[in-house]
């Protein structure tokens, strides 16, 4: 059964990852990404990890993808749209003021905590030697104080991952189509 489990679950993976490069409308790609998050959910059921399963879907099936497909529909994939066209004209330099404001909180964070790092323990507690909540404390504990940064890095990521998405969905102006109405205009002129 577990075998059965197991080639379900990549099966799921695969067929997913191969949906996310192969398709091209952004939409679909997205949830051919759910497919894939839901296959790494099975195989963490599969060892019995379901605090992780459970992650898993919640965080990145439900609110991550969901991030993505607002961003997509928000965008409207069925209008192309100029890469060029500023629309406000402060809103470049008030997004470097506003960029370089959280790098300088995240520096600042960074430096702040540096002294509330502890030395690794000795490992995570079994349940006869603590109470039962003391994996949890122990991991939440290792995660917010000597992982910090990569929880920093993990979220720039996720931005990063967000403009991506933008950036793909957006369809290059057409040039053909401004050509057009000229080329008639100058026929017009040309037989009258």
């Amino acid at each position: 059964m577990q075998l059965f489990v197991f080639i379900c679950g990549a099966a799921m993976i695969l067929l997913g990852a191969v949906g996310v490069i192969v398709r091209s409308h952004p939409v679909h790609a997205a949830l051919s990404l759910v497919l894939t998050l839901f296959g790494v959910a099975v195989l963490f059921v599969a060892q019995d990890a379901h605090f992780l399963a459970a992650v898993q879907v919640i965080v990145y099936g439900g609110a991550i993808v969901v991030l993505f497909l607002f961003v997509i529909m928000l965008l409207g994939v069925d209008r192309a749209e100029s890469l060029r066209i500023d629309p406000v004209k402060v809103q470049r330099p008030l997004a470097a003021i506003v960029g370089l404001g959280l790098v300088g909180l995240i520096g600042g964070a960074i430096v702040q905590s540096r002294s509330t790092l502890r030395p690794r323990g000795d490992g995570i507690a079994t349940a006869t030697q603590a109470r039962h909540d003391s994996n949890i404390k122990q991991l939440a504990n290792d995660l917010f104080s000597n992982h910090v940064f990569a929880f920093e890095i993990t979220s720039v990521l996720l931005v990063i991952a967000v403009v991506g998405t933008v950036l793909l969905a957006r369809r290059p102006g057409r040039s053909g189509a401004s050509d057009a109405p000229q080329a008639s205009t100058g026929t017009k002129a040309g037989t009258t």
